[in-house]
């Protein structure tokens, strides 16, 4: 598989699309020097206790107060009330070794807000997740500092190896490596991208992170609540430290700025792979140049169309995601259980990317047209967990069940995103939306391939008579009626002044009757 990254800069801020085999499946972005990104870390000073929900509200800066649960303080809690203080109160220029810090009791996990919370403490925290709506930032005393290959947690002792590393000899290579080099009073976990590394990049990647730490404790001194004590890495830099692998092959960005602060940070953590970023030279925008815009204008909206003429819709309630998926034609040479099948499988996949892209969260349903096979139902839910196997965000899918609906809980750390993809109709001065012009070439296209495949008629396609001459212009062998003539067979093209726009019909010639699509 191969990944690119396309940055786009503009005065509104900096856009970051993730491309997989051309395919746009994540789109951010870049809130840098904004603030409460998740993994940033905050001073802050506990506002209210609430007893009833077994949670306080703390001040760091937000115009709402950020929620911190009994469950998000960390066994630790204790002893991280006690680095805060001794942190902020530091009289030396340089910060304590952490490695001599004594521990204080763990709290119990099922035990009461009030019984570790007296009065109003200050608190380093971190957000888990950004403001949403009218809700605050939801934050966690259980802190983490991520690097490419580990995370550490500090006011911890133990080596955990992801599961994701099926070796056992691997498992067992990582877990001495860091046991043999790690400080005291720091946890580590190793990520799936430590496989096959040396003892010389892990090392360099622990010492980076206890570098952030040592600066933790120094930005610490003095400082009152709420302010923010340690930033997370800006949003281009974050994506190569947990994407950046073989498959990833070239970084894209319009601003020089952009392109030289990725080389820095690649030399940092890849050294001799500097020469997968390049600077975007060509006049047409970066985006566009690149399909991104595109792609964005289809992926977007309601309606989501498949390549097979299919469908699904996408639609948001208050409490979960509704997926319905739909076929989207009448006409089949297979019979329906296998077109069933074969549509609900182009679906999970354009479904797992949508999750992605949308960064949707929660509870999201999915109902799959009716399969009676229960084997082919299996399939799907397999195919479904297979697709999403790249999806960075906690995750559970449940097995289809025999109506057609599949449940799937994800992750939500941020804001979903919702693009506008609609465009003011001409036809009727704005008072109506149509999708995407661009989108309008391979709408026909596609239902031209299809009529074309599964009738048996002389097909004739009326269009705006400015469409039509879009349609035909150029030379005759060049022109796009020319070439789709060429790729699917005969038909004509008849321009009709009546027609919207964007507005396009297929006709029988022979009968002169609509062929509904």
């Amino acid at each position: 598989m191969n990944k690119e990254l396309i940055i786009q800069s503009s005065d509104a801020g900096v856009e970051i699309a993730l491309l997989e085999d051309k395919k746009l499946v994540e789109l951010h972005f870049d809130n840098s020097g904004g603030h409460f990104n998740v993994g940033d870390l905050y001073l802050g000073k506990v506002r209210k206790v609430m007893p009833g929900l077994n949670a306080v509200f703390v001040d760091i800066g937000h115009e709402k107060d950020a929620f911190l649960h009994y469950t998000d303080l960390s066994p630790y809690f204790k002893s991280l009330l006690k680095f805060t203080e001794l942190a902020m109160n530091e009289k030396s220029d340089n910060p304590f070794d952490f490695s001599k810090f004594k521990l204080e009791q763990e709290i119990v996990k099922t035990g009461k807000v009030t019984e570790v919370i007296q009065g109003k403490p200050h608190v380093l925290v971190q957000i888990l997740k950004e403001p949403i709506s009218s809700k605050g930032p939801r934050i966690s005393c259980e802190l983490s500092l991520p690097g490419r290959f580990i995370v550490v947690t500090p006011f911890n002792n133990f080596v955990n190896v992801s599961r994701k590393i099926h070796s056992t000899e691997e498992r067992k290579r990582l877990q001495r490596i860091i046991e043999s080099i790690k400080p005291a009073n720091f946890g580590v976990i190793v990520r799936t991208a430590a496989e096959g590394q040396s003892t010389a990049e892990l090392h360099k990647d622990l010492l980076q992170i206890i570098d952030s730490w040592k600066a933790i404790q120094f930005n610490l001194k003095g400082a009152q609540p709420p302010t923010k004590i340690l930033a997370e890495q800006n949003k281009t830099t974050s994506l190569l430290r947990d994407l950046l692998n073989k498959d990833f092959n070239r970084i894209i960005a319009n601003a020089s700025s952009v392109v030289q602060d990725a080389r820095e940070y690649i030399a940092g953590i890849a050294p001799g792979r500097e020469s997968i970023v390049s600077q975007h030279q060509n006049g047409q925008t970066i985006f566009d140049h690149f399909g991104v815009s595109k792609q964005v204008k289809a992926s977007f909206g309601k309606t989501v169309m498949l390549d097979s003429g299919g469908y699904i819709i996408i639609e948001h309630t208050e409490a979960l995601h509704v997926i319905d998926v739909n076929s989207g034609h009448k006409f089949s040479n297979e019979n329906q259980e296998a077109t069933a099948l074969n549509t609900n499988l182009e679906a999970a996949r354009e479904i797992a990317r949508q999750l992605r892209l949308r960064d949707i969260g929660g509870i999201i349903i999915v109902d799959f047209i009716d399969m009676k096979n229960a084997e082919h139902r299996r399939e799907v839910s397999m195919m479904i967990e297979q697709f999403m196997k790249d999806d960075r965000a906690k995750h559970s899918v449940l097995p289809l069940s025999k109506f057609g609906l599949l449940q799937i809980t994800r992750q939500r750390l941020r804001p979903e995103i919702n693009i506008a993809t609609g465009e003011t109709c001409p036809s009727c001065h704005g008072t109506g939306k149509v999708r995407s012009s661009q989108l309008l070439l391979d709408d026909i296209e596609k239902h031209i391939k299809y009529l074309k495949a599964n009738l048996n008629t002389r097909l004739s396609l009326h269009v705006h008579p400015i469409i039509k001459s879009h349609l035909t212009k150029g030379l005759l062998f060049n022109s796009i009626f020319h070439k789709w003539k060429k790729k699917y067979g005969a038909f004509t093209i008849q321009e009709d002044e009546g027609f919207e726009f964007l507005q396009y019909k297929f006709f029988d010639e022979g009968t002169e009757e609509e062929i509904k699509i």
